[in-house]
């Protein structure tokens, strides 16, 4: 039986967790510097950074489900 290659994206948890960060510095940088336009960039992406993570896990996790219930199915049969 051939396997196949898993198409999953490698940098989504990676790319949330650095978009919470690089999103908490900016906060911290920007409310120094009084810069409003800035700081409110930096709140959305320290905002947007989490939710990414857990729906990139998500993604992950059911897709892996998904490969495991393929490959009983082609068992049974």
């Amino acid at each position: 039986m051939e396997e196949k290659k898993k198409l999953r994206c490698p940098l989504g948890v990676p790319g949330g967790i650095f978009a919470t960060i690089i999103g908490l510095i900016g906060i911290i940088l920007n409310s120094f510097h009084f810069n409003l336009s800035g700081l409110l960039v930096s709140i959305a992406l320290f905002l947007i950074g989490g939710p990414f993570v857990r729906f990139t896990m998500m993604v992950h996790s059911n897709n892996d489900r998904l490969d495991e219930l393929e490959r009983k199915m082609e068992e049974k049969k």
